[in-house]
Protein backbone atom coordinates (compact mmCIF):
# COMPACT_ATOMS: atom_id res chain seq x y z
CA UNK A 1 0.00 0.00 0.00
CA UNK A 2 1.10 3.26 -1.41
CA UNK A 3 0.64 5.81 2.06
CA UNK A 4 0.24 8.92 -0.24
CA UNK A 5 -2.16 7.21 -1.83
CA UNK A 6 -4.61 7.05 1.73
CA UNK A 7 -7.13 9.71 2.79
CA UNK A 8 -6.20 12.11 5.50
CA UNK A 9 -8.94 9.99 7.89
CA UNK A 10 -6.86 6.69 7.29
CA UNK A 11 -4.10 8.77 9.06
CA UNK A 12 -6.27 10.23 11.47
CA UNK A 13 -7.62 7.32 12.43
CA UNK A 14 -4.34 5.09 12.31
CA UNK A 15 -2.61 8.09 15.14
CA UNK A 16 -6.04 8.41 16.84
CA UNK A 17 -5.62 4.85 18.08
CA UNK A 18 -1.64 5.33 19.49
CA UNK A 19 0.74 7.01 20.98
CA UNK A 20 3.55 8.63 18.95
CA UNK A 21 6.86 10.21 20.56
CA UNK A 22 9.91 11.93 18.81
CA UNK A 23 13.07 13.14 19.21
CA UNK A 24 14.17 16.67 18.05
CA UNK A 25 17.60 17.69 17.85
CA UNK A 26 16.96 21.69 18.44
CA UNK A 27 14.10 22.30 16.07
CA UNK A 28 14.73 19.39 13.61
CA UNK A 29 12.86 16.15 14.33
CA UNK A 30 15.42 13.35 14.17
CA UNK A 31 13.60 9.95 14.85
CA UNK A 32 9.89 8.76 15.44
CA UNK A 33 8.00 5.67 17.28
CA UNK A 34 4.01 4.94 17.91
CA UNK A 35 2.92 2.77 20.17
CA UNK A 36 -0.41 1.07 20.36
CA UNK A 37 -2.51 -1.18 22.69
CA UNK A 38 -3.73 -4.00 21.40
CA UNK A 39 -7.66 -4.28 20.84
CA UNK A 40 -9.57 -6.44 22.21
CA UNK A 41 -10.56 -7.87 25.89
CA UNK A 42 -7.91 -11.26 25.48
CA UNK A 43 -5.26 -8.98 24.24
CA UNK A 44 -5.29 -5.73 25.69
CA UNK A 45 -2.45 -6.59 27.74
CA UNK A 46 0.10 -6.25 24.84
CA UNK A 47 1.00 -3.55 22.78
CA UNK A 48 2.82 -2.52 19.92
CA UNK A 49 5.69 -0.62 18.95
CA UNK A 50 5.73 0.72 15.37
CA UNK A 51 6.85 3.14 13.14
CA UNK A 52 10.14 3.14 14.51
CA UNK A 53 12.55 5.40 12.25
CA UNK A 54 15.81 7.34 12.78
CA UNK A 55 17.17 9.74 10.45
CA UNK A 56 20.68 8.46 9.62
CA UNK A 57 22.07 11.26 10.77
CA UNK A 58 21.27 10.60 14.18
CA UNK A 59 22.08 6.96 14.68
CA UNK A 60 25.07 6.67 16.17
CA UNK A 61 24.05 8.99 18.63
CA UNK A 62 21.54 6.77 21.17
CA UNK A 63 18.80 8.29 19.73
CA UNK A 64 17.15 5.28 18.90
CA UNK A 65 17.88 3.61 22.81
CA UNK A 66 16.13 6.89 24.21
CA UNK A 67 13.40 6.74 21.72
CA UNK A 68 12.68 2.99 22.61
CA UNK A 69 13.33 3.00 26.60
CA UNK A 70 10.54 6.01 26.59
CA UNK A 71 8.22 3.97 24.84
CA UNK A 72 9.00 1.38 26.92
CA UNK A 73 8.60 3.22 30.21
CA UNK A 74 5.38 4.51 28.43
CA UNK A 75 4.08 0.70 27.54
CA UNK A 76 4.70 -0.59 31.28
CA UNK A 77 1.89 1.82 32.85
CA UNK A 78 -0.14 -0.12 29.97
CA UNK A 79 0.66 -3.27 29.30
CA UNK A 80 2.62 -6.32 30.67
CA UNK A 81 4.28 -7.06 27.25
CA UNK A 82 5.24 -5.01 24.24
CA UNK A 83 5.68 -6.92 20.40
CA UNK A 84 7.41 -5.45 17.59
CA UNK A 85 8.44 -6.52 14.00
CA UNK A 86 11.32 -5.59 11.93
CA UNK A 87 12.61 -6.52 8.72
CA UNK A 88 15.17 -9.26 9.10
CA UNK A 89 18.00 -7.97 7.52
CA UNK A 90 17.85 -4.47 9.27
CA UNK A 91 20.79 -6.08 12.05
CA UNK A 92 21.51 -2.17 13.66
CA UNK A 93 17.69 -2.16 14.71
CA UNK A 94 17.59 -6.06 15.84
CA UNK A 95 20.79 -5.44 18.08
CA UNK A 96 19.38 -2.20 19.47
CA UNK A 97 16.05 -3.96 20.23
CA UNK A 98 18.08 -7.24 21.44
CA UNK A 99 20.26 -4.92 23.49
CA UNK A 100 17.37 -3.79 25.21
CA UNK A 101 15.40 -6.75 26.43
CA UNK A 102 13.38 -7.59 23.21
CA UNK A 103 13.84 -11.68 22.35
CA UNK A 104 13.38 -13.02 18.94
CA UNK A 105 10.28 -15.39 19.12
CA UNK A 106 9.44 -16.41 15.35
CA UNK A 107 9.74 -15.17 11.89
CA UNK A 108 7.00 -13.90 9.46
CA UNK A 109 8.14 -15.21 6.05
CA UNK A 110 7.48 -12.76 3.02
CA UNK A 111 6.09 -10.44 5.13
CA UNK A 112 6.57 -7.46 2.84
CA UNK A 113 6.90 -6.61 -0.52
CA UNK A 114 8.22 -3.97 -2.30
CA UNK A 115 9.18 -3.59 -6.10
CA UNK A 116 8.96 -7.52 -6.67
CA UNK A 117 11.15 -8.18 -3.43
CA UNK A 118 9.60 -9.84 -0.08
CA UNK A 119 11.32 -9.38 2.97
CA UNK A 120 10.73 -11.38 6.06
CA UNK A 121 9.93 -10.16 9.55
CA UNK A 122 11.61 -10.92 12.81
CA UNK A 123 9.06 -10.72 15.51
CA UNK A 124 9.94 -9.70 18.90
CA UNK A 125 8.83 -9.01 22.36
CA UNK A 126 10.03 -7.72 26.16
CA UNK A 127 8.53 -8.75 29.00
CA UNK A 128 7.50 -5.56 30.43
CA UNK A 129 7.04 -7.37 34.24
CA UNK A 130 10.50 -8.46 34.76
Amino acid sequence: MVENAQPLSWFSDRLGASTMLGAFRNAELVAVAGFAVQQGQKSAHKGILWGMYVRPGARKASVGRRLVEAICDLARQQVELIQLSVVRDNEQARNLYARLGFLEFGVEKNALKQDGRYYDNVLMAKDLLE
